[in-house]
């Protein structure tokens, strides 16, 4: 594929992967929010409530 390069290593196994982010930058940046939504899954969470809470303290 163009823009895409595997990194294998002396056993023939695919270890990594480089991107020309020139051809595949939209491709990336979906990539890197699912792995930080995948990493981020066990943080705690915040209602839209407490959210807006927190947006409108400063206002007044």
């Amino acid at each position: 594929m163009k823009g895409i390069e595997f990194v294998i290593d002396d056993a023939g196994e695919r270890k990594a992967v480089l991107i020309d982010l020139e051809e595949h930058g939209e491709l990336w940046e979906d990539f890197y929010d699912a792995l930080l939504a995948q990493e981020r899954r066990d943080e705690p969470r915040e209602s839209l409530a407490e959210v807006k809470e927190k947006l409108s303290f400063g206002r007044n």
